[in-house]
């Protein structure tokens, strides 16, 4: 009787079990994916490509420029469009010229092909950055570092380091002192220390001249509601800004009638500002492409520009994994979701599939950066050749790793973008 109950459990477990399994998500490329696929398939180079589609691009611009308030400037952040092409198309849509830079050779490219660009250090620089900034600009260029250039300072031993290699090159810097807000992650926390800042630079004015303030708050809307909103977190930010602007003005209020900068913002938080903001200049970049962090309430406005294509190499029914135990076959009778096996070329990005729908990774087979595996219903239906497409988590790091950017426009490949270089010796 015993024996009889346990059998009886083990099939109402089995039963229960089988009750639960999941429901088939998958489903062919839809009419936007399968236009990029046949392109690809048919005359495509073969290797993994990142997709910069054009058209969401320049809707992605337009959105946001009627995101900013009245009274402020738009300063675009390279890291996160690290092509100079790419950030080219940027300054066309939206009018800026203002960029936001934090990696030293993509000053230099910058400076190259955007003379006339302003740069906006997002990071306080190793004094040796800065030092190469200056050896690989050289003097005859059209580039004006002393009249377009903010490098960020977050402490007076920096600007001490600043101001001796200034001595040195005798060249005049821009200074702009970053500021915590309450993300907490360095830049003066207390607006008296500003005195000493400002005592330094205004002691050295043939080399130093203060610029403004950068502080950014991307850490408001990460607390869970109860403990602050977005908006509290916001207002917030706003008033630990206007302290150290009060501070400012009261220590020298020449600065009062002089065109300083202000920056603040990212995309998460774009959407917070309106015309009463303390700031006088917003930074965004990853809204413009929209990789996948970027799915929150306040950026519903914008749509997906980036995607990863990567050809799928083997096509396989079933799901076999290694091992004595028929452990495939077993998960694909239960999973529909696992009855279709793609080995595709290259894998193991910081990107999540997207297309066709029900693709997804295994991963007790795990990852791989040459063939990675990823499983699907047979709704999917790709054979070699057909292109997986993933959306990247982020851009900044992500799109550096794909080559030159393929340009979709109007159902085709229409341009090749190079990325920004990493930089070549010292």
């Amino acid at each position: 009787m015993k024996r009889r109950g346990v059998l009886i459990g083990l099939g109402a477990l089995a039963a229960g079990g089988w009750l639960l399994r999941p429901d088939n998500r998958g489903a062919a490329h839809d009419r936007y994916f399968q236009q990029l696929n046949d392109t690809l398939k048919n005359a495509g180079p073969g290797r993994p490509l990142m997709l910069i589609d054009r058209q969401r691009l320049a809707d992605n611009c337009r959105t946001l420029m009627s995101m900013i308030p009245s009274g402020c400037n738009f300063r675009i952040v390279a890291k996160s469009l690290p092509s100079v092409p790419l950030i080219q198309e940027v300054m066309t849509h939206t009018g800026s010229q203002r960029v936001m830079l934090f990696h030293q050779p993509f000053m230099n490219a910058l400076a190259d092909a955007e003379p006339g660009c302003d740069m906006l250090l997002g990071k306080p620089m190793p004094i040796q950055a800065a030092r190469q900034f200056y050896q690989e600009l050289g003097e005859a260029h059209r580039f004006d570092p002393s009249q377009q250039l903010q490098w960020l300072i977050d402490s007076l031993p920096r600007l001490e380091q600043y101001l001796t290699l200034a001595r040195e090159l005798d060249q005049p810097m821009r200074i702009n002192v970053e500021i915590d807000v309450g993300l907490h992650r360095g830049g003066l926390g207390d607006p008296s220390q500003l005195d000493a800042l400002l005592a330094l630079i205004h002691a050295n004015p043939r080399h130093l001249q203060f610029s403004g303030f950068m502080g950014y708050d991307a850490h408001v809307g990460k607390l869970p509601g109860f403990i602050e909103s977005a908006e509290e977190g916001h207002r917030h930010t706003e008033r630990r800004y206007q302290s150290f602007i009060d501070r400012l003005y009261q220590q020298a209020p020449q600065y009062q009638t002089q065109p300083l900068c202000f920056n603040g913002a990212g995309s998460p938080t774009l959407a917070l500002y309106d015309d009463s903001t303390v700031v006088n200049e917003l930074s965004a970049g990853s809204c413009l492409v929209k990789a996948s962090d970027f799915d929150l309430p306040s950026l519903d406005a914008f749509a997906p520009a980036v995607f990863i294509a990567a050809p799928v190499i083997k096509a396989m029914d079933g799901l076999n994994l290694p091992g004595p135990i028929p452990l495939g076959d077993a998960w694909q009778r239960w999973d529909p979701n696992r009855q279709r096996t793609y080995f595709i070329y290259g894998g193991y990005w910081k990107a999540q599939p997207v297309s066709p729908a029900g693709i997804q990774a295994n991963g007790v087979y795990g990852v791989s950066t040459n063939q990675m595996m990823y499983n699907g219903s047979p709704e999917t239906a790709l054979t070699p050749d057909d292109q997986i497409f993933f959306r990247p988590t982020q851009s900044e790091f992500v799109m550096l790793q794909f080559g030159d950017l393929a340009v979709w426009e109007d159902q085709a490949i229409r341009q090749w973008w190079p990325p920004l270089p990493q930089g070549e010796g010292a």
